[in-house]
């Protein structure tokens, strides 16, 4: 009986012993099957990432091809828009050429060949004359940031508000400061619209024939420059944008690039400078320099003012640039804008501030025209 029991016993203890065993091996498969199944969701998420990292190069590789305002088109001023998905960044400044030829900017339709049923020439409505008094005159060369909107919402009209100035803005939506690699500097075959295009036209050296359609033709045409308080020099995304214009021929490593200084953007801003003083001593200049921008290929952010380098450093380079070239002439009555630390436009700000990364909202607009008004004020008027 002894036996028996003691068989039994045993019988209990390999039965316990085996249930266990089953019950490990079970866990065993089971935890085995979760880390087959872990291992295939990592490596699925792995070859995810993998193909969206590959595509995000061949999208920045594209980018980086097809980088600059004219989009590899030589001929055509920079220029951007980033209304279109299909286009890429480097197209930012362009969006405002549309607006710019309809307001105020496009000539009238010719009505000279327009007869009465008298036979008598319609004549066309004569320009309302300004007969208000202004306490200043302030001249703008600028890009679109100035000239994408010429209504009583846009900087210029902002400036003239809050300094009650007369106001010439002469800015023209896409252009730089800088010649572009394919213009040249000679009079007789010039091309550039550009803030170098300007200068030259206001000292007679081309003719103004070249910004035919443009505000600036009209301006060159009727304004007296000498009369004028202030230029305000504002460029600077173009420049940066176009990929194909150094911020400064001379490199933070000691070497020097081997273009002309008009074809740098800091080296176009001296030259305007220096021509703009030697011509109007009297005048004094405000440079502005670019402000904060974020850049999109559609709905992608692709990177802002401070990341994003076309070949030239980012876009704070090229506003550290104007504030140099500012501080070189701080004596001769020039005086600076540091737009793209200074103007409140920045990335805590950029969705109320800015419309498409670039270009400003009616709301940043006044912010940025009120703090160049608020400089010039300064300077015009220091005891007040």
């Amino acid at each position: 009986m002894g036996n028996t029991r003691k068989g039994r016993q045993n019988i209990n203890i390999l039965l316990v012993i085996l249930i266990g065993f089953c019950i490990l091996a079970i866990i065993e498969i089971v935890y085995g099957q979760a880390q087959i199944r872990v291992e295939k969701e990592r490596l699925a998420l792995e070859e995810q990432n993998s193909q969206t990292v590959q595509e995000l190069k061949e999208e920045w590789q594209r980018l980086q091809d097809e980088a600059g305002v004219t989009s590899g088109r030589e001929e055509q001023l920079p220029a951007a828009s980033v209304e279109n998905p299909e286009e890429t960044s480097v197209k930012v400044m362009e969006n405002t050429q549309d607006t710019q030829n309809t307001q105020s900017t496009q000539k009238k339709p010719n009505t000279e060949d327009q007869k009465s049923g008298e036979g008598e020439e319609e004549k066309a409505p004569e320009k309302e004359k300004d007969d208000k008094e202004y306490s200043m005159q302030v001249v703008i060369m600028g890009d679109s940031i100035m000239d994408g909107d010429r209504t009583e919402s846009g900087a210029a009209d902002i400036i003239s508000e809050q300094l009650n100035a007369k106001v010439y803005n002469m800015s023209i939506g896409g252009t730089t400061a800088a010649l572009l690699p394919n213009e040249h500097y000679d009079y007789n075959n010039w091309t550039s619209c550009g803030l170098l295009g300007i200068i030259n036209a206001i000292q007679g050296n081309i003719s103004p024939d070249v910004f035919e359609g443009y505000a600036a033709k009209e301006i060159l045409e009727t304004c007296d420059f000498s009369k004028t308080d202030y230029f305000i020099i504002e460029y600077g995304v173009n420049d940066f944008l176009t990929g194909k214009i150094p911020n400064s021929r001379y490199l933070e490593n000691g070497e020097t690039l081997a273009v002309k200084a008009s074809h740098t953007y800091t080296g176009a801003l001296e030259d305007a400078v220096n021509a703009l003083k030697n011509y109007f001593p009297n005048a004094q200049i405000l440079l502005v320099a670019p402000h904060y921008c974020q850049i999109f290929s559609g709905k992608t952010f692709i990177g802002d003012g401070y990341s994003l380098d076309y070949g030239y450093g980012p876009l704070v380079n090229f506003a550290r640039g104007t504030g140099y070239i500012a501080d070189q002439y701080k004596e001769e009555g020039v005086i600076f804008f540091n737009a793209f630390e200074n103007s409140g436009i920045d990335a805590g700000t950029a969705d109320k501030y800015l419309a498409d990364g670039v270009h400003m909202t009616p709301l940043g607009a006044r912010v940025y025209a009120e703090k160049i008004a608020e400089i010039i004020h300064k300077d015009y008027a220091p005891q007040e």
